[in-house]
């Protein structure tokens, strides 16, 4: 059970060995061809990086918390006692024990497997808790980190009305935000999940083996091999492909050539005719066209695309041009400088004024000329001179800018055209000398008219040329053309024949080669599968032989060696539910156990349903086995799983999940039954509250109660390790007891028939007395605390002495000496 498989091979001195490197040895020693050695080496990829999560920082759960969310109300926290250990999780159905089990596995994954495969309508609608419509559903995991033990919390809270409205964030004990992907990799929950759902219990078979067998190839270190097949595979069905396509189309091409006269068409049907085409003679065929007409066509080609001058374009620039040459025209061409030069002039005589201090003017000498009134008038004139300046200014440099314009909107004759001594040619020339012309008007007017008929020309030549370039060697050329297409298909088929052979032989080496490293890699899962088996279904007549990789991901699956009394059969036609959900078990726990996986705890949701008793012992004792360095937390509202933990003397924490109204869940640990029947009865006892009627009626019934409790444990000890008893005998047993003295004597006697006064006297002078009382309800009124008490400390020294009577070392209840606890 404690096989590790590592994800590596390893040489003789330990150091691990890339399967590049392997499939590169077993290469060079193998006895292929070159070429299909060749073809090998080309096709192999490089060794992927290792993001499969595998970890070495152990991950381990310390609570799980939920609140508005399934069957779970106002917050509540499950709180997991820390390192390995086995942990039931108790509780009826309804309780809200699987909303924690979602909750952990929502939080850490952002969904959840149960819900999602089966009933995706029902988890949409049903995801919040309906008792809490105004809280805002939220569920979280505290994680221990590390190999410190590094707090964590992963908590996902919903902020919409859908199931998909949700943000996940990761916190340190400090509140700090951590990165998710630092702390838990998404790849190790898909590799090495730790959670498995009821709902994948019962449709492992039939359900999700494909995904099994996927993530067993990459935990065992070969997706290489799985891309490398695909790449050999892809080569196969590409020279395949590339023959089929030649077949296709050189029928459509046959038919085509059958139908023309042109005696071309009669030597390309026959070169393409027999049974290997020549392709040499097509190639010539092809070939055959003069240099001169090569030439000719491509002069047609060049006037078939000729384009001449846009003349909305050039119609938009002409007229930017005019309207800025009138605009000129109305600023009078040359006042500007006149407007600035007298500007200044009237600045220098204000500027004369203002530094002499006097009216006096300095040209004519007059007195009292520059007075306030002129200097008034004075800046007036200089505003009104400079905006006149400046308004004629702009009109002139949009003159510039216009005519710009219009020349870069004059293209230069082509190249292939200048050569040429054409009208067309000479209509172009015209056109590209506007580019010259600086005088407003006569460029106007003169490439307005030379833009209009050099389109008129251009679009007359495009026409011809188009018309003659069609007719050009008539239905050949199309035909040609189709030809050398055949052509192109052809050759590719050719080195597809010769690639062919050697690919799929390359294939069928690494097909080989893969099944080998497989079976290699798997085989200490496939034995620890088997041994898990063996203690789940140990009477069972359904042998599970080999487990086996057949294929490569996205085409694979898990193969299942079953057998019914050594005849071989379907697993999923011979197995009870109770045989598939061990048989689901004993394929998950190697996987989510990997020596290398990060998680060092599983989450496993109801697993003993549809088990008989003797599976549910094989349950406990491999689950006992996990424990020993994980945790397990299982979630379950089967007592029997209790029960065999009890009788099989497992140590086990054990926590039971209440729920009361408007989904106010509580959990509890579970103690000793015994002490906490005593303990109950005693706090009865205590309280000076409780009525004389009641406490005389209830505190009986419950020192009763923890007599049959201690008579139960004591009798599933003694009937198992005296007796031998099988748990399913034990149970039906038990369930046949309706007295308390038949409770005593099936503990003490092993046979609640019997007569056990005696015994219990001898184990404790005045047991049977109590016995009687409890079942006459004779006792006398419990009228004081100390009566109460006396009553508690008699039950409890009867029920120490039947506990110590079931055998050596078993003075104290099994949740002292290695039980549930």
């Amino acid at each position: 059970m404690s096989d590790q498989l590592k994800p590596s091979v390893e040489t003789p001195a330990g150091h691990p060995v890339s399967v590049r490197e392997l499939l590169l040895t077993r290469l060079d020693g193998s006895d292929l061809a070159p070429q299909a050695r060749s073809l090998l080496r080309e096709l192999l990829p490089n060794e992927p990086a290792r993001s499969s999560g595998l970890r070495a920082a152990p991950v381990q759960l310390r609570s799980i918390t939920a609140v508005g969310w399934r069957g779970i109300g106002p917050r509540t926290t499950l709180e997991l006692p820390p390192g390995p250990g086995l942990v039931v999780v108790a509780g009826p159905n309804g309780s809200g024990k699987s909303s924690f089990a979602e909750a952990a596995e929502t939080a850490l994954t952002g969904r959840n497997s149960r819900w999602e495969k089966r009933r995706a309508s029902d988890w949409k609608q049903g995801w919040r808790n309906l008792h809490s419509p105004d809280v805002t559903p939220e569920v979280s995991v505290e994680l221990c980190v590390g190999e410190h033990g590094e707090p964590v919390t992963v908590r996902r809270t919903w902020y919409g009305a859908k199931v998909d409205d949700a943000r996940t964030r990761a916190e340190g004990a400090d509140g700090s935000e951590r990165k998710l992907e630092e702390v838990v990799d998404a790849a190790a929950l898909d590799l090495a999940r730790p959670f498995l759902p009821y709902s994948e219990l019962g449709s492992m078979i039939n359900g999700t083996l494909g995904d099994l067998h996927d993530a067993f190839f990459e935990l065992l270190g070969l997706e290489l091999l799985a891309e490398f097949d695909g790449r050999l595979r892809d080569a196969v069905s590409e020279c395949r492909q590339a023959v089929e396509r030649e077949k296709e189309h050189t029928e459509r091409l046959l038919g085509e050539l059958a139908a023309l006269e042109d005696p071309r068409a009669r030597h390309a049907a026959e070169a393409l005719s027999g049974t290997r085409a020549d392709l040499d003679r097509v190639r010539a065929l092809l070939a055959s066209r003069s240099p001169a007409a090569e030439a000719e066509l491509e002069g047609l080609r060049q006037k078939a695309s000729l384009v001449g001058p846009d003349l909305q374009e050039v119609s938009g620039a002409v007229a930017r041009l005019r309207e800025a040459a009138a605009r000129a025209e109305e600023t009078r061409h040359g006042s500007a400088e006149n407007a600035r030069r007298l500007a200044k002039l009237l600045e220098a005589a204000l500027d004369h004024r203002r530094r002499s201090g006097s009216a006096d003017c300095p040209v004519c000498g007059n007195p009292g000329q520059l007075d306030r009134s002129w200097a008034e008038h004075a800046r007036a004139e200089v505003e009104r001179l400079q905006s006149e300046a400046a308004q004629a200014e702009g009109a002139l440099q949009a003159v510039v800018k216009a005519r710009q314009a219009l020349h870069d909107v004059i293209d230069p004759v082509p190249a292939w055209l200048q050569k040429a001594g054409s009208p067309l040619a000479e209509l172009w020339r015209d056109w590209a000398m506007c580019r010259s012309i600086t005088d407003t008007a006569e460029l106007a007017d003169r490439a307005d008219r030379a833009a209009v008929a050099l389109e008129n020309a251009c679009r007359q030549v495009r026409e011809e040329s188009t018309l003659e370039l069609a007719e050009y060697d008539g239905e050949w050329q199309s035909t040609a053309m189709r030809l050398a297409g055949w052509l192109a298909a052809a050759e590719a088929a050719e080195a597809a024949r010769v690639r062919r052979p050697h690919a799929t032989k390359a294939r069928t080496w690494l097909r080989s080669v893969i099944d080998e490293l497989r079976d290699e890699r798997l085989r200490p899962f496939a034995e620890q599968s088997q041994k898990v088996w063996q203690q789940l279904c140990e009477h069972s007549s359904v042998t599970l032989g080999s487990v086996t990789l057949a294929g490569t991901p996205g085409r694979g699956r898990v193969e299942l060696d079953v057998s019914v009394d050594d005849m071989t059969a379907p697993a999923y036609s011979v197995m009870s539910q109770g045989e598939l959900h061990s048989l689901a078990l004993s394929l998950f726990l190697p996987r989510a156990t990997h020596g290398a996986s990060p998680f060092g705890f599983l989450v496993i949701d109801d697993p003993v349903q549809s088990m008989d008793p003797e599976k549910v012992e094989g349950l406990a004792r491999v689950l006992d086995v996990f424990a020993q360095d994980r945790q397990v937390i299982v979630f379950t509202h089967d007592t029997r799983l209790q029960q065999a933990i009890t009788h099989l003397g497992i140590r086990a924490t054990v926590l039971r999940v209440t729920r009361q109204t408007d989904s106010v869940v509580g959990v509890e640990t579970v103690t000793d039954p015994v002490d906490q029947a005593l303990a109950e009865a005693r706090a009865i006892s205590l309280d000076r509250q409780v009525p004389q009627d009641v406490a005389d009626r209830v505190l009986p019934a419950m020192c009763r109660g923890a007599i049959e409790v201690a008579c139960l444990v004591t009798a599933r000890r003694r009937l198992r390790d005296e007796h031998g008893l099988p748990l399913l005998e034990v149970e039906e047993r038990i369930a046949s007891l309706e007295r308390t003295k038949e409770y005593v004597a099936l503990a003490l006697l092993g046979d609640a028939k019997r007569d056990a006064q005696g015994t219990v006297e001898r184990i404790r002078a005045g047991g049977w007395s109590l016995i009687q009382t409890f079942n006459s309800g004779t006792h006398a009124p419990l009228s004081t605390v100390d009566d109460r008490k006396a009553l508690v400390s008699r039950t409890k020294g009867l029920a120490m002495a039947i506990l110590r009577s079931g055998g050596p070392g078993n003075g104290q209840a099994p949740g002292h000496s290695g039980g549930a606890q």
